[in-house]
Formats: structure tokens, sequence, C-alpha cells
């Protein structure tokens, strides 16, 4: 067969990445816009490779129970694939069973990856007081829109980066896609950030092609609880409006139930920092004199953590590599301050790429009383757990949190000791 050819599959698993596994005559089939149980009708993409292929699917012939129309029309399975926005690839399935299939996909990562059997929970975000909606739209404080050639402003479609002009957002707040409606037409080719901090106003931030960072950058504030974090605008903050206090309150639960009472007088570490987020949540643990650093690779985000972060006594912020800063770290810390790390905890929030060997055997070199690991990926958090576990540090399990509502991504925080 050829790319084009259309082909009918039952769905029966699910992949990371929003994909899902169908099989044709004993190969796997990677296709998106679907969910197991659905047989579908598929148009081949890319059969290069003998032992998967990819197609787009094309028609539902037969609907699991758990399809729903899809939450942004402009994704949904009834537009060309080429022109269908990214961003949203789990909008047609009931939101309960969206959180089921991350579950899934976490415990299989975890199983097919670190070689490790955990229990998986996933939750929504937010909590009686600061409800998440009960479609999983409205959600997302930060948007970036693309600007294609022609000045045309839109979402890129899946995969690709063909920008497709959509009349909504629907998984923007509010303001954000109103906001965004006035943003018809641009000059030049790049990107358009929309931005709503706490106070509520939208920044519309434009960054032409080529440029990684927006000019004079304005310092807007955030709040989380009692808490303010000044931060750029265009910085790096949790795009959804619930994220910060879910997973503040998640992390803070989960030191007191598992370590107990925070060691004011021991060194904790907070990797990759950003801003401060975590290692505030630390320190509040500890107290007014508990000994955090927060760790960052960009120099603007670590001076903001150092202003964060100011009114703990023992609080300071470094900019470095993770991998760098806890190798040297092991290598050159006294006696004192090795015993100091070895009574504390060791926060890290990596990137979607993750920690990676590096940085973890860094931080395992600290031989530290916990790690508590905030994941965005579950591939990388099944990677570096099995590597945690090659040095003794095991988790009990992985509490899931679905930050991305109507799109494939998921957090986890777990907790692994000595």
């Amino acid at each position: 067969m050829h790319d084009g050819d259309l082909i009918e599959l039952d769905i029966t698993g699910i992949a990371h990445g929003g994909v899902f596994v169908g099989r044709h005559e004993g190969r796997v089939v990677f296709v998106a816009d679907t969910l197991p149980g659905e047989r579908i009708r598929a148009r081949l993409t890319d059969t290069r490779k003998k032992s998967f292929w990819r197609a787009d699917a094309v028609e539902v012939l037969d609907a699991a129970p758990e399809r729903r129309p899809h939450v942004w029309s402009a994704a949904g399975i009834d537009v060309d694939p080429s022109d269908r926005v990214g961003g949203a690839e789990f909008g047609h399935i009931e939101l309960a069973h969206q959180r089921a299939l991350k579950q899934r996909v976490i415990r299989e990562a975890v199983q097919r990856v670190g070689k490790l059997e955990l229990p998986v929970d996933v939750r929504a975000a937010g909590d009686a007081e600061h409800p998440e909606s009960a479609d999983g739209r409205g959600w997302r404080t930060r948007v970036s829109l693309h600007v294609d050639e022609a000045g045309r402003v839109g979402a890129y479609a899946a995969r690709s980066h063909h920008v497709v002009e959509t009349p909504d957002l629907p998984l923007a707040t509010d303001a954000v896609a109103r906001a965004a409606a006035e943003v018809r037409h641009a000059a030049a080719a790049g990107r358009i950030d929309l931005v709503q901090p706490s106070d509520g106003r939208v920044r519309v931030l434009p960054r032409p092609e080529g440029t990684r960072a927006h000019p004079a950058p304005e310092v807007v504030e955030e709040r989380v609880g009692d808490r303010v974090f000044r931060v750029d605008a265009g910085g790096f903050w949790q795009v959804h409006r619930l994220a910060a206090h879910t997973l503040t309150s998640l992390v803070a639960a989960e030191l007191a139930a598992q370590v107990g009472d925070l060691d004011p007088d021991a060194t904790h570490l907070d990797l990759y920092g950003g801003v401060g987020l975590f290692a505030a949540t630390l320190a509040e643990a500890g107290g007014s004199a508990t000994r955090v650093i927060s760790v960052e690779s960009d120099a603007r985000d670590t001076e903001h953590a150092g202003e964060n972060l100011a009114e703990w006594i023992g609080a300071r912020a470094e900019t470095a590599r993770v991998d760098r800063f806890v190798t040297a770290l092991a290598a050159d810390a006294s006696a004192r301050e090795r015993e100091r790390l070895s009574r504390g905890v060791v926060l890290l929030d990596p990137p979607r790429a993750g920690a990676g060997r590096p940085a973890v055997e860094g931080i395992v070199a600290l031989s530290p009383a916990a790690v508590v690991y905030v994941a965005c990926d579950p591939v990388a958090l099944a990677r570096d757990l099995a590597i945690f576990g090659e040095h003794g540090y095991r988790t009990d399990g992985i509490q899931g949190v679905d930050l991305f509502p109507n799109s494939h991504h998921v957090e986890a925080v777990t907790v692994l000791r000595r």
C-alpha cells in the first residue's frame, strides 16, 4: 500500500503523544482523532517504515461510547486533516475518559520504559474552592498564535506549521479568546503571544520571526493563594488558570504525607526552578529560616526568583544548568553541607525532555532524604524513575493532574525515597 490509500482500522490502544493504535494486516498504524474501541476509515500518510505506518482518521464507522462532538469545531473529524488545528487532540472524548486514557499512558510508559509497576491516578485540576470547568474549556491563560507570510493569524494545524485561521479558541479564557479575535492580521511572520496574568488584563506580545524573546519585557504579577510572584509577561508560567495552585497544593500535601515536617536546617533544592514557585512551597513547609536553593538556567527567571524568595533569609537563587550545578555541588560540598543536603529534599520540575542521566546521577550523589519529581512528559518521567531506581530511590505511586484538558498532555507528581 502507499501514502494516500484508504484503509479501515479497529483502534485498540493509545500511544504517547495523542495518537492511537490500530493494526492493518499485522502492522501497527498510528492515527490521531480517534480512540480505543472505534472502527474508522483512515488515509495513510507515511508508509516508509516496515514496523509501523501513520494515517489520518477521515471517517468514524463505529464510534466508541465515549466519543462526543469536538469541543473545538476547527479540530473535528469532519475537517480535512490538513486543516485541523492542533492542541486539542482529546477534544472529541468525554472528559472523564480523557483522564482514564492519560492514566493509562502514564502507567504503560512506566511499565514499558521504566520497567516498573506503579499505581497511577489522574485527577482534575483545582478543588472545591477553585473548580475546573465541567467540559474542560476556558483554562488557558497563555496562548500563542502564529503568523504566516501572508499575514494570516491563527493556530497551527496538527503536526505542521500550516496556519489555520480559527473563529474561536475554546480552551482559552474568555478574556484571552476575545483578545485573540481582535488580532486579525499582522505585518510580519512570526508569533503573537497572548498572556493573562492574575490582574486579568490580557497582554498582546508580538514576537517577530527569528527572535527568541520579547524586547523590553513587562513584569507582571501572578498570585498563588496569598503569595505574589513576579514574572516576565512572556516568561514561563503554567498555562492553566488553576495550575500553580493545584501543583503547589499537591506538592505540599505529598511532602507532608511522605516526608513529614521539612527540616529548616537541612539544605533543600528546587531544580529547574523558574521564578521560584516550588522553592516557595518548600520554604513555606520549613518555615522562615528554611535553607532552599532555586536553580534555573535562565538568568532573567533567576533574577525574579531572588526577588520572589526574598522573605526567607535562607533562600537564594542560582543561575546554572541543573546537571552541572548538582555535579559540582556533589564534588565540592563540605562535609557539613553534604550532611545538610542528606537531610534535605530535592524538588525537580524539568522541561519536557526530562532530567536525564547526568542530572539524576548528580542528584543521587547528594543523597537527599527525598526527591519530589514534577513531570510533564510520561516517557521522560519513566526513564528518569528507572535511573533513580538504579541508585536505590523508589516511589510508591504517581499522582497525575489533568492540567491540559482536551489535549493529550498531563502533569504528574511523585515522591521518591531512599
